[in-house]
């Protein structure tokens, strides 16, 4: 739970005193408030004035209204609060009442077991707080794309592009809402491709790096978890970039200004920032904080220096290396591995050469030698592709965002989504494959 956020708060309502007592004392060093009420309307009048209920635990034999009828009438002053219904081992009925009616999630028996009823107190709190932490995560995703939207005001086609591009991490995140694990992963896509839409050099920088990472990674014999982190921090490592003013992004950082350094500097923090209140993300933004160090000390934002770098964030600094150097001088994989190998024991880990060398051939697609004689390459149009079929040149939306590497074998999911983006963003031309000649 991030320092920012509120405690939740548990509401318990008996009509006696010692069992409120009793619970009050239970739950007094737990990492949640409580309150009391002593029937189901002072438990109505008390919920018009809290805020923040997790977790409601109510008696049913209570005068006047008992628990199911007061769990019900709670849902609508706490619809997003978990329900618990207290009651003895022969009210069968009314626990199926508070389940059906009053949206409990379960009951207990009285009298209980202290521990067993307070595991299941901090686990109801537990899952309340992922249900508001996945409704901050959407948040945050329409405050980024809002963000974007005022950054790129005036440029009207990649307005459009990225508009396009955001509204499908919506309803991709919209699906994944089914499990939480899922929640993550799409708004680890979505940052990902809002920083990649900066300019064409960058574009699939962020999946390039991740590639490349973990691979090196798993060559490196890191545990499962730590590739995990270091996947999910390759797709991130740039989103402190976003706003940060265009003219400055457009320049190597040894041509900017000092000024400009300073402000280009402070995005491994910012990036480690907008992730920090994410639990599961917290490794990986370590790792993202980190990856501008220099293997001499001389790096930023914290001038770590060897071993004091934590080993992901020397390895995603050493694939960033590699892709930028590919993307912006058009260096073969060899020749961009030799380009920055030049900074070894300067900027990046000399003992991570070997794995680099080993894993940089394959990393990128190599168009494989063609047969003219069995192929021939056509322009087709979107609804002519088949199958096995095999790019031959670029792909690029029509406001100039990549679709597709050349070199790609096409399958029904690529061409489905090719067809969906000539209907959206329409390119001028049709898309170059090898055909095989019959």
């Amino acid at each position: 739970m991030s320092n920012d956020t509120l405690r939740p708060v548990v509401l318990f309502v008996d009509d006696e005193e010692n069992i409120l007592k009793a619970l009050q004392r239970l739950t007094m060093d737990e990492e949640f408030d409580t309150e009391i009420a002593n029937s189901g309307d002072a438990g109505l009048q008390k919920l018009t004035t809290l805020s923040n209920v997790a977790l409601i635990v109510s008696d049913q034999r209570m005068p006047g209204m008992n628990g199911a009828e007061f769990l019900q009438q709670s849902q609508q002053l706490a619809p997003d609060a978990i329900r618990i219904l207290l009651t003895g081992y022969s009210d069968i009925s009314a626990a199926a009442d508070a389940i059906n009616k009053g949206g409990a999630s379960r009951y207990l028996n009285k009298p209980w077991n202290d521990d067993d009823l307070l595991q299941t107190l901090k686990s109801a709190v537990e899952t309340w707080i992922l249900t508001q932490d996945n409704k901050r995560l959407q948040a945050l995703v329409q405050a980024q794309n809002e963000e974007l939207k005022q950054w790129n005001e005036n440029l009207k086609n990649r307005v459009l592009q990225q508009t396009t591009a955001i509204r499908k991490k919506a309803d991709d995140l919209n699906e994944a809402l089914l499990h939480l694990k899922e929640s993550y992963n799409g708004i680890i896509s979505a940052f990902s491709s809002l920083v990649e839409m900066r300019g064409q050099k960058m574009q699939q920088h962020a999946r390039n790096v991740s590639e490349l990472a973990v691979n090196a990674a798993r060559e490196y014999g890191l545990m499962p978890e730590e590739i995990e982190a270091i996947r999910i921090a390759a797709l991130l490592h740039d989103i402190g970039e976003i706003g940060i003013p265009e003219k400055v992004m457009e320049k190597s950082p040894e041509y900017m200004t000092p000024d400009e350094f300073v402000l280009y500097a402070q995005h491994p923090v910012r990036a480690q920032m907008a992730i920090d209140s994410i639990p599961d993300l917290r490794a990986a933004g370590v790792l993202i904080r980190h990856h501008h160090e220099n293997y001499n000390g001389s790096g930023f934002p914290d001038r770590l220096a060897g071993e004091q770098i934590p080993i992901g964030a020397r390895i995603l600094g050493y694939a960033d290396q590699l892709d930028r150097a590919i993307a912006s001088g058009g260096d073969t994989p060899e020749q961009a591995l030799a380009r920055v190998e030049l900074g070894l024991e300067i900027k990046l880990d000399p003992g991570l050469q070997r794995i680099f060398k080993k894993i940089a051939r394959y990393a990128y697609f190599a168009m494989p030698e063609i047969d003219p004689d069995a192929t021939v390459e056509l322009e087709l149009k979107p609804e002519e592709l088949r199958k096995g079929m095999l790019l031959t040149r670029d792909l690029l939306s029509g406001t100039g965002l990549m679709l597709l590497n050349k070199g790609v074998v096409l399958d029904s999911v690529k061409i489905e989504a090719i067809q969906r983006y000539y209907k959206l963003d329409p390119p001028l031309h049709g898309v170059f494959a090898l055909v095989h000649q019959r």
